[in-house]
């Protein structure tokens, strides 16, 4: 291939190696130029291109594409049409996209206009995904170029899409009395969003004591119905003996690795019993962020029999983002800050059952239920104390005065608590890791149980969601951060943030505040059974 500046009187066969804009004239790069492009070009004044001429045994762009994808196995595979010297491949099927990296490294040596570029070896992929593309840098290149590079992609499975096979699983779970049974459906609701993506479904849990006898007899059950077994423990595996190991192997089946290099996700546990894989899940699996678990269950599901020597082979790459929330995090550095955690009194409501009254004026102990609930807040001692007001805000503000606090104004609250969420969120700011919602119309929450929660917020890094509870039932205040607040500004009509506690894929703490976590004042008769005094 010759490139360079050529006089537009002998450019007709050559192709453009830059396009050409002239008035009334556009020519796109690649272009082979015609009589007819020679002679506009001369109308135009150009006088000359640059632009590559083929020599014996040269093959354009798109051509050298075309060859190099042929010596691609095209199973589970689309291609797309050659165009300017790139052919993208996409799955055709959902599963994992398997790379030889020794042999990609092949192909990108044989010369630098030759060049392939794939997703990571044994990456999740969808249906529809793009997988790998091939891109001839010049405009032409030596068709013996073309023809080794293809050699060496067509000598071995250099890349491949290995479709998913749908898997019976069944799930054995240990239990402790230290392990909330919603921890445990929780997990199982995971596990079977994990299962969803390739057609897998759980056929079946059962809940055994954590002793190594009851795991060993439900594995065993399970693993003569089902194509894979899981099993989540209710404690951790500290040991090649523990008890799951220990329960594999007393099934009759075999442990072939505990431990793997993948962080999150050191804790698992790979074993069989015959030709059913036994995963021992570590207990990052039962959150929905990506760890070593998801990788394993991605190669079996792909037909795939991973060992100790793919387990092995995970520590590069196998560093993968924090999980929020989880107890001891990797890095135990002290953050370069203290987190700055914000109080945020809803005070906005229309006291729709009071038949006239306003519950926040009622007084407890002499004091207004608003200023109360607002003092409590100032004294667990926040970085701030924000209150939204809204029905009869005149009156309630009133009562607030000369407390020292942010007070938001929501002029919209008669839609519902949705507002007056959006409007104290929005009032935060950047510099906000976190917010307590507190509802103004609990009296017996104190500024101890504020400063509980909020201690516990601190305690799991600022990245848990930390709420009350009374009994082990949910209740308020709610503790939660940042990452959450894009989806409090999303919500409408009369709701507050259950969902998004429930939906946010984040550790949940509870913190025991006792009945205080319940007891609201919504009608005249609540208010006067909880101590109040109503107003007129």
């Amino acid at each position: 291939m010759i490139f360079g500046e050529i006089p537009v009187g002998e450019a007709v066969g050559a192709r453009l190696a830059h396009g050409v804009r002239a008035e009334g004239l556009s020519l796109h790069k690649g272009r082979v130029l015609t009589e007819e492009d020679r002679a506009a070009l001369v109308v135009a004044g150009v006088a000359t291109v640059v632009a590559v001429r083929l020599e014996a045994g040269d093959v354009g762009e798109d051509e050298a594409a075309a060859l190099i994808a042929a010596a691609i196995a095209p199973d589970h595979l689309a291609f797309t049409p050659p165009v300017t010297g790139r052919i993208n491949l996409h799955a055709r099927e959902s599963g994992l996209f398997v790379a030889d990296r020794a042999a990609i490294d092949r192909f990108n040596r044989v010369d630098p206009a030759i060049t392939i570029a794939t997703l990571p070896d044994h990456a999740g992929v969808t249906a529809g995904d793009m997988v790998a593309t091939i891109k001839i840098i010049p405009l032409a290149v030596p068709a013996a170029l073309a023809r080794a590079a293809a050699a060496v992609l067509a000598s071995s499975r250099a890349l491949e899409v290995k479709p998913f096979t749908a898997h019976r699983v069944g799930l054995v779970a240990t239990v402790l009395p230290t392990l909330k049974v919603s921890v445990m459906d929780k997990t199982r609701r995971l596990l079977e969003q994990r299962l969803s993506a390739s057609g897998s479904r759980l056929s079946g849990e059962m809940r055994v004591p954590h002793r190594a006898d009851a795991v060993a007899d439900a594995v065993r059950r399970s693993a003569e119905e089902n194509d894979l077994v899981v099993v989540f423990g209710a404690s951790a595996v500290t040991d090649t003996n523990d008890v799951i190991p220990a329960a594999i192997r007393a099934a009759g089946g075999v442990v072939e690795h505990v431990g793997m290099p993948v962080d999150p996700g050191n804790l698992l546990v790979l074993g069989r019993f015959g030709t059913v894989p036994v995963l021992g899940a570590p207990g990052c699996a039962r959150s929905p962020k990506e760890n070593g678990f998801d990788w394993v269950l991605a190669r079996i599901f792909a037909g795939e029999r991973p060992g100790a020597r793919e387990i092995t082979g995970m520590g590069v790459g196998g560093l993968l983002a924090e999980i929020p929330g989880r107890p001891q995090p990797r890095d135990m550095r002290m953050p370069e800050r203290a987190l700055s955690v914000a109080v945020l009194v809803l005070a906005a409501g229309r006291a729709s059952r009071m038949q006239g009254s306003h519950k926040l004026l009622a007084a407890f102990d002499g004091k207004a239920l608003v200023r109360r609930s607002t003092e409590a807040a100032l004294a667990a001692r926040p970085a701030r104390v924000l209150v939204v007001t809204g029905h009869r805000a005149g009156e309630v503000e009133a009562e607030l005065a000369g407390l020292g606090l942010e007070v938001v104004r929501n002029p919209d609250h008669a839609q519902g608590m949705s507002t007056s969420l959006r409007a104290g969120i929005s009032a935060l700011g950047p510099g906000c890791d976190g917010v307590m919602v507190m509802l103004a119309d609990m009296p017996h929450v104190t500024a101890a149980d504020m400063r509980r929660l909020l201690d516990a917020f601190v305690a799991a890094g600022g990245h848990a969601i930390v709420r009350a509870v009374s009994g082990g039932k949910r209740g308020n205040p709610v503790v939660l951060p940042r990452s959450t607040f894009p989806a409090v500004l999303q919500l409408e009509g009369d709701v507050g943030a259950r969902h998004i506690v429930e939906s946010a894929g984040l550790d949940v703490v509870d913190v025991e505040i006792g009945d205080a976590a319940h007891i609201d004042v919504d009608t005249p008769e609540a208010v006067v059974a909880a101590g109040g005094v109503l107003r007129g």
